[in-house]
């Protein structure tokens, strides 16, 4: 059934269109345009000037609603819904450092619904394949050097729907392991890394294209020592993921980082099981997490423990920030989208893509969302 979305705000990397229409029909945006006329559709949706934006795209969260991804696909799917709610049309499930039976387990699982679930994208392994130093909320009981022989084990029990695996670059072996992933067309991240400017250059060399929450869990940056983030800075096949929650990224620092990598940040989430639910005590992965006042750290630390973001308070997180509107979303849908290979079909609102869309209001909170031309 065709519809037709009119009298919006219009926002994607391309740019601001007042009184907007779209017309969408068997998942597909057909057309677009703005003024009085109009063509005609089975039905309509009167956006009434709140922002419409493509759906948004998380290439990295662990949970939400209370719920993680990690503990059965009841749990996962309730998760999901929550982040679905905030505008988040695609998601990418990550996975914590674990035992490799537990991670065979969660990948299968995930391969199961992404075949049923289009708008489940695949999983993302945040380890185990991490620097102790910069573990952060990762077991550290599960943490290994590379193994190549063993990505191979994880990429056959993915399904294929392997997506992205993050890892420490300067361990041994770990070059040769980002050979693996590249040749199965897997995105390889640096993260939880003592990498220097020089080892992340080295890196990205060798075929890594993401950084995982750039600033977070790694070296920041030094007069002396530029570190990994200034490395990703100068190389435009580099895209920085970027937690926009005020409290892993400064302000001022999140201006930097979109005006030193224009067009190559990603708005993730980072997600744990309390993003969109209450304070109190919570798992993530084998570790306990206390979150206070949306914080969510470590149990008895000062550890930050993920996130408890959805991508719409993300969307206006960046804004309040000082970012360009148009920018902040690229950040949440065209960006990611390209990481993933996906660009041509996600993260626009313009014929030919998939008609994923998220309406806002004013304060940039999401007030409903059509993935494939669907209401969720």
């Amino acid at each position: 059934m065709s519809t037709l979305f009119h009298s919006a705000r219009k926002l994607d990397a391309s740019g601001q269109i007042d009184d907007f229409w779209m017309l969408v029909d068997d998942g597909i945006i057909v057309s677009t345009g703005s003024g009085p006329e109009r063509p005609a559709a089975a039905a309509e949706v009167d956006a009434a000037g709140q922002w419409l934006t493509p759906g948004f795209i998380d290439l990295h969260g662990h949970g939400g609603g209370g719920y993680a991804y990690d503990r059965g696909p009841e749990q996962l799917l309730a998760a999901l819904e929550t982040h679905r709610a905030h505008g988040t049309t695609r998601s990418v499930l990550s996975l914590v450092a674990a035992p490799l039976p537990s991670l065979i387990e969660s990948l299968d699982l995930i391969a199961d619904l992404s075949k049923d679930d289009p708008l489940v994208l695949g999983s993302h392994l945040e380890g185990p394949y991490l620097a102790p130093a910069h573990r952060g909320a990762h077991d550290p009981t599960a943490l290994h050097e590379p193994d190549p022989a063993e990505v191979e084990q994880l990429i056959s029990a993915s399904r294929g729907t392997l997506r992205q695996v993050t890892l420490a670059t300067e361990l041994p072996n770990a070059l040769e392991t980002v050979d693996v992933l590249v040749e199965a067309g897997i995105v390889a991240a640096l993260g939880h890394t003592d990498a220097t400017f020089e080892m992340a250059k080295v890196a990205f060399d060798r075929g890594v294209r993401l950084l995982t929450h750039a600033f977070n869990a790694m070296p920041g940056i030094h007069h002396r020592s530029p570190g990994p983030v200034v490395a990703a800075f100068e190389d435009e096949r580099v895209v920085l993921e970027l937690v926009c929650d005020g409290v892993h990224v400064h302000p001022e620092v999140v201006n930097l980082t979109f005006a030193s990598a224009a067009g190559r940040i990603a708005l993730i989430t980072d997600s744990m099981a309390a993003a969109g639910a209450a304070d109190g005590n919570y798992r993530l992965g084998n570790l306990n997490v206390t979150v206070q006042n949306g914080l969510a750290v470590l149990s008895g630390t000062n550890t930050i423990a993920g996130s408890t973001l959805t991508q719409d308070a993300a969307l206006g997180c960046a804004i309040a920030s000082g970012v360009d509107p148009a920018k902040a979303v690229e950040a949440l849908t065209h960006t990611p989208a390209r990481v993933l290979g996906l660009e041509h079909r996600h993260g626009m609102l313009a014929p030919g893509f998939a008609a994923d869309a998220v309406l806002l209001d004013h304060e940039w909170a999401a007030t409903s969302v059509w993935a494939d031309g669907l209401q969720l």
